[in-house]
């Protein structure tokens, strides 16, 4: 068993992650141009709702959030600098898992999530360096993920709503799922590789074509890969 100090070190570096998660969910859920009430957090991190309560009545205590009257839970100026920094982290450690190590696209976010508690600022003033901080992602995404209209605003647009028979150049992917990075992956779908849509069928589903063969695509998955002409 740990000594009662030791446990009380392993307590708060376990809230002081929990409570990073929580902060760059938020800015990431509103940088989307998502409205963030607590289901937002529950469904993107994966925990109860129970435990969103207890943790942003936390982080409101603490000055991080600001909740307004119909439940809509905002960053204070406080807890924009902490999750910019952490979101910061996790892009660089995509890049550097990537980009120096080789490490596939598809596999890099979860190992990201791990790694970004870790780093010191002395050790993100190296990556900087290397990296520096404006690059995109494996995902093709910037610290920082962008609104739909913003993309459609840079002549991107979803795979689902992309006109038939023309050929096109995945943009950037959604990232928080490693499971549909890695069936996109097995499509032959990933960061700068080609695509066509054959046909949009009457379920919604598209026929497409890609690297690796024909594949049928439903929209939910479709919904999540940024493709713009070739």
């Amino acid at each position: 068993m740990p000594e009662p100090e030791q446990r009380k070190v392993w307590m708060k570096d376990s809230i002081t992650v929990s409570k990073e998660d929580y902060l760059k969910a938020i800015l990431e859920a509103e940088s989307e141009g998502q409205h963030v009430i607590s289901a937002t957090l529950a469904h993107w991190l994966s925990v109860s709702p129970p435990a969103v309560t207890m943790a942003v009545r936390r982080l409101k205590r603490d000055g991080f959030v600001v909740v307004k009257t119909d439940g809509t839970i905002q960053l204070s100026p406080k807890g924009k600098e902490t999750a910019y920094k952490t979101a910061l982290r996790h892009h660089l450690i995509e890049r550097m898992l990537a980009e120096i190590f080789g490490m596939e696209w598809y596999q890099v976010h979860d190992e990201a999530e791990r790694l970004e508690h870790a780093v010191s600022p002395a050790f993100e003033a190296k990556l900087i360096e290397k990296l520096g901080e404006r690059g995109m992602c494996p995902h093709g995404n910037s610290v920082l993920p962008e609104s739909p209209a913003r993309r459609k605003k840079r002549g991107l647009s979803p795979l689902s709503e992309a006109e038939e028979e023309k050929n096109y150049i995945v943009a950037s992917l959604y990232e928080r799922d490693p499971k549909l990075l890695l069936f996109l992956h097995r499509l032959g779908i990933g960061p700068q590789s080609a695509v066509r849509i054959t046909a949009k069928n009457y379920d919604e589903t598209l026929s497409i074509e890609t690297p690796n063969g024909a594949f049928t695509l439903g929209k939910p998955a479709a919904e999540k890969v940024w493709v713009r002409p070739k």
